[in-house]
């Protein structure tokens, strides 16, 4: 698993290729706002498998294995459960590296549960 702490107006896909950089997975399943060429390029270029429904204004729209994706879920539940600690929900620290290593060891609690 990896972590990245980005601004609140950054969008999310522009932290796709360093953290893939950080993690060897066989396939990124994400929502239709990664829907882009280059993501999926890069993807390719690796060997993982892009399992990213294609946004409703492409052209052609990419096949995408609607049973993987379904996991998907197993991300949304982290996220809810990181959401549960006050702190990191809040947002109490005002620095990040300290706001990072609270979302770092709420994550080793939910991982260990």
């Amino acid at each position: 698993m990896a972590l990245s702490l980005t601004p609140g107006q950054a969008a999310d896909i522009s932290q796709a290729v360093p953290l893939l950089d950080q993690v060897e997975p066989e396939a990124l399943l994400a929502d239709k706002g990664y829907d882009a060429d280059a993501l999926i390029e890069t993807l390719d270029e690796r060997g993982i498998t892009p399992v990213i429904p294609p946004k409703a204004n492409r052209r052609e729209p990419r096949m995408t294995d609607f049973a993987l994706y379904r996991e998907r879920n197993l991300v949304e539940r982290f996220f809810c459960k990181l959401k549960q600690f006050r702190a990191i929900a809040t947002r109490y620290d005002k620095r990040a590296i300290n706001f990072l290593a609270g979302v770092y060891a709420a994550s080793i609690l939910i991982w260990l549960n």
